[in-house]
């Protein structure tokens, strides 16, 4: 039987340096809100960095989705992404450029990995 993609780290930053000699990777300026003085706001650039463990091995698709109604989501990434082994730890990083945000409030945040949902969550956009 196969597992289910687990989720062990989920970061909004601003960037994420990954070392060469090392495959290190340093998380950059990590927030969990936005803060705007006007509506619309377009946020130019964010990373959304996972870490996911107990992936069979073989090809997987992640999915983002994201909206102001946790029963209306709006897909923002698919990607695909392999894992060697279930026992692997796969770091993704996600680039999110030109998010645009209608007004101030919570959005509601759904991950899923094989059409498996693993996280659902939200981030609040203050005004």
């Amino acid at each position: 039987m196969q597992s289910k993609a687990q989720l062990l780290a989920w970061l909004m930053c601003d960037g994420v340096h990954i070392d060469p000699a090392t495959g290190k990777h340093t998380i950059l300026g990590v927030f969990s809100n936005i803060q705007a003085k006007r509506f619309p706001v377009t946020h130019p650039f964010m990373i959304w960095f996972m870490t996911l463990t107990d992936c069979s091995a073989g090809r997987h698709e992640v999915r983002i989705s994201l909206g102001p109604d946790p029963t209306n989501l709006q897909p923002l990434i698919r990607r695909s992404f392999d894992s060697p082994s279930p026992l692997q730890r796969i770091n993704l990083i996600n680039e999110i450029r030109n998010l645009s945000f209608p007004s101030a409030g919570e959005y509601s945040i759904l991950i899923e990995v094989d059409d498996e949902p693993i996280l659902a969550t939200s981030m609040h956009v203050l005004g």
